[in-house]
């Protein structure tokens, strides 16, 4: 009995070895990966890289790095050579999709994106890209309902980042239901704003992100739930400093200075904010009129 278990063992090992080589066979610890990526230059993964070219986990460090860094076509590279080493891989499907939503192609990004939570509904990151498509749509509850799906797995099984910016998410649709809700939704979703920004805050102090979501909060809140425009603009110019290339900083910050009567500042940020981003959605609503993502008034 013992010779025939040990022989279907060996069997299966000779399988295993025979069709799952490891370039192929690797599964992404992608929560690790995340974390030791914001933690990681790019210099010290390329370093690696030289003597284990072919290393998944090395190259999709490298991706997450690029992506922080807005190089955009570097982290596109990483992500597609992981692709020719192990096509099927979720975590580098899901890379493409995030560099597609930042190119404002949506459509192909959701498709990807779909296709990944279908084949990996563990992976998380694919739920915040997913959140941030669902929030440039106007679909502001599918946003909010994605973002609250990545908070009840548990910080244990989210990395720091996407934990940080799923709050920060839940904020921002907060934000605009209340903005766009009668006045008990304006009470529910307006005061839990800030609370959720705070929340994210906690976790990542010094994220460009959290100071865009203060700052943002300041400008846009009434006086009586606190708004203060030294309060944004001081929050706002820190978001720029920790990431110039942040483009919807400068946005929100020129909308200080419209308010503040300042019309030269304020095209002049939003003028920079199209300069790193053409297709930028809070800059082009504001230009096109439309002010889905909340237009300001002159000098108060």
């Amino acid at each position: 009995m013992w010779l025939a278990i040990m022989r279907t063992i060996s069997l299966l090992l000779t399988i295993i070895f025979f069709f799952c080589q490891p370039t192929y066979c690797h599964a992404l610890e992608w929560k690790r990966l995340h974390e030791e990526a914001d933690k990681t230059d790019a210099p010290d993964i390329l370093g690696h890289l030289q003597n284990n070219p072919d290393s998944i986990d090395s190259l999709y460090k490298l991706g997450l790095v690029y992506l922080n860094l807005h190089k955009d076509m570097e982290a596109q590279e990483a992500f597609k050579k992981i692709l020719n080493l192990q096509p099927d891989t979720p975590e580098a499907k899901w890379g493409l999709a995030e560099l597609l939503r930042r190119k404002h192609d949506v459509g192909k990004s959701e498709d990807l994106i779909n296709e990944v939570i279908n084949s990996s509904p563990e992976f998380v990151p694919a739920y915040i890209t997913f959140a941030y498509i669902k929030y440039s749509q106007f679909k502001f509850e599918d946003s909010l309902r994605t973002a609250l799906k990545v908070i009840g797995k548990g910080r244990e099984r989210v990395d720091l980042s996407n934990y940080m910016r799923a709050y920060l998410i839940i904020g921002a649709n907060k934000g605009m239901i209340a903005h766009y809700g009668g006045p008990i939704s304006k009470l529910i979703n307006g005061t839990a704003v800030l609370s959720n920004i705070r929340k994210a805050q906690r976790l990542k102090p010094d994220s460009a992100a959290v100071m865009f979501g203060l700052g943002s909060f300041y400008l846009l809140a009434p006086g009586i739930a606190g708004g203060d425009l030294e309060k944004a603009a001081e929050f706002l110019k820190k978001a720029i400093e920790l990431d110039p290339l942040f483009a919807d900083s400068y946005v929100r910050l020129g909308q200080v200075y419209k308010v503040k009567g300042d019309e030269k500042k304020y095209k002049e940020y939003l003028n920079r904010a199209l300069e790193i981003d053409s297709g930028n959605e809070l800059a082009n609503d504001i230009n096109n009129g439309k002010c889905k993502f909340i237009c300001v008034a002159g000098p108060r």
